[in-house]
């Protein structure tokens, strides 16, 4: 089959796209042209396809075998996982591979932040093994009864299928994502050029023996080895999903997310980040320096973005305590800093800081910028990707209720955190701000398994709308479903 240039494709939405000369001669034998509103013209080639549905054929054929695998054997090969990482000649052996990963990733100018492991990425997979491991499951298990007369209906916890997960750059996901095992379900996972030898590293010597020594299924999990992303399109694609599960950059979740929808596949997405911080015209200005410094210890979704200072006589005390946490982060770091001022509350810094010159850490390299820049109020929301140097925003607003405004209109609404010493602001901020985490201090308690002893799949936040019947925290013991089971009473 062949695609002419010039052919119009229809998306979902209505919308035309037109194929151009270098797409149709790329176009090939069982290729897949995919239309989205976000991405355009999406060619899958046939070999993605088929890596994509062979390894969803075996995920399938292995959750049907689920059914008939006890919960013991479940828990056994969270054991067996777990204790595979903990052999230091096994980890010595993916920490080899993570570094080559983390070589390449730098040589192409990408972020490694999130790539490379260290010893408390690997402490927390094993402690999120042995935690699911320990984990009553919701399989079987009868959630609710409703008795009625002359019947009962019980409520039955049941597992949901084949998880689709696509994540960039995140070795610990591998093993996080497991956890959808808990509850009788299988996974199918494609992680990103970046961290692909390391997610092979891990699954042949520590999931894959894991399984066969527990006795489960090999297609229980299985990843998808491509680094095209072309992979993840395909996969997301496969009606058979049961849900589908994309962490990584916003623009590529998006797509993801969209093309599960138009196969009819549940979507949870986990992209945008950025935390803000509103400091009140009541706050303690040691505790401001505290939480700005804590909740800047690296780069993920949950770190502070985002700060927002109350106006009052004692704005500028409140805003050099925001730099002293500023600098105490980098220092820690052996880094500056860098701070995007929105127009219109340059007041609150020093006009040193934007005529300073400051090394700042760049995926490419280390570059020389400005330490303080102007930046619009509308860009308050854009999340700052840093390597080494703590990046943040900083903006005024005239009360607590503007600053509640300015989150719920420019934020990606994920965390909203207030410092002060008043109890009755704290109650207006959460019942007004617009965020499924809230929080009186640093902003990196927002993590599955340090706030809840769980091993996350992801953090979802609100700038798409409000999550249905869960929290924004997905986790193993989450991804299930409910039947309904009529019992008559004897007469």
């Amino acid at each position: 089959m062949t695609v002419a240039a010039g052919t119009v494709v229809l998306g979902s939405d209505g919308r035309a796209f037109t194929v151009d000369d270098a797409l149709a001669a790329a176009f090939g034998e069982g290729d897949r042209l995919v239309a989205d509103a976000g991405a355009g013209l999406l060619r899958i080639p046939a070999t993605q396809l088929a890596l994509a549905g062979a390894a969803v054929d075996e995920a399938v054929d292995a959750f049907r075998a689920m059914q008939a695998v006890p919960d013991d054997a479940i828990a056994a090969f969270y054991g067996c996982a777990a204790a595979a990482l903990q052999d230091d000649d096994l980890w010595r052996e993916v920490s080899q591979v993570n570094a080559a990963d983390v070589a390449g990733a730098r040589r192409r100018g990408r972020s490694t932040t999130r790539l490379a492991v260290s010893p408390t990425m690997r402490e927390n997979m094993i402690a999120g093994l042995r935690a699911w491991a320990a984990m009553p499951t919701r399989r079987g298990a009868v959630l609710e009864t409703v008795r009625r007369p002359g019947f009962q209906v019980d409520l039955v916890g049941a597992a949901l299928g084949v998880v689709a997960f696509v994540f960039e750059g995140r070795p610990n996901v591998l093993a996080d994502a497991c956890g959808v095992l808990r509850g009788g379900n299988t996974v199918v996972f494609r992680i990103g050029r970046d961290a692909l030898a390391t997610a092979q590293a891990i699954m042949r010597l520590a999931i894959s023996p894991a399984l066969r020594e527990a006795g489960l299924p090999n297609g229980a999990v299985r990843l998808v080895e491509s680094a095209e992303h072309a992979a993840g399109w395909a996969l997301f694609l496969d009606p058979r999903l049961a849900l589908a599960v994309a962490r990584g950059s916003g623009p590529a979740v998006e797509t993801l997310g969209a093309l599960a929808r138009g196969a009819g596949t549940p979507v949870s997405l986990h992209g945008t980040g950025g935390a803000w911080l509103v400091v009140s015209d009541k706050a303690d200005v040691a505790t401001v320096r505290d939480v700005v410094a804590r909740s800047l210890d690296r780069k993920v979704c949950n770190t502070l973005n985002t700060c927002c200072l109350v106006g009052g006589s004692k704005a500028r005390e409140r805003a050099d305590a925001v730099l002293a946490g500023l600098r105490e982060a980098g220092r820690s770091r052996g880094q500056a800093f860098k701070l995007h001022v929105a127009r219109g509350s340059e007041q609150l810094v020093p006009n040193a800081l934007f005529a300073t010159s400051v090394n700042v850490s760049r995926p490419g390299g280390p570059a020389s910028e400005a330490q303080a820049e102007s930046i619009d109020l509308a860009d308050l929301g854009l999340e700052w990707e840093w390597e080494e140097t703590p990046e943040v925003s900083l903006v005024a607003a005239g009360g607590l209720d503007e600053a509640v405004r300015m989150f719920n209109r420019l934020s990606p609404r994920l965390v909203a955190t207030l410092v002060s010493n008043d109890a009755a602001e704290h109650e207006r901020f959460f019942a007004t701000v617009d965020a499924p985490f809230v929080g009186d201090g640093h902003t990196r308690w927002v993590d599955g398994q340090f706030a809840l002893g769980k091993p996350e799949l992801g953090l979802s936040n609100w700038q798409h709308g409000r999550l249905f019947a869960r929290g924004g925290v997905l986790t193993g013991d989450s991804v299930y479903t409910v039947r309904a089971r009529y019992r008559a009473e004897a007469p």
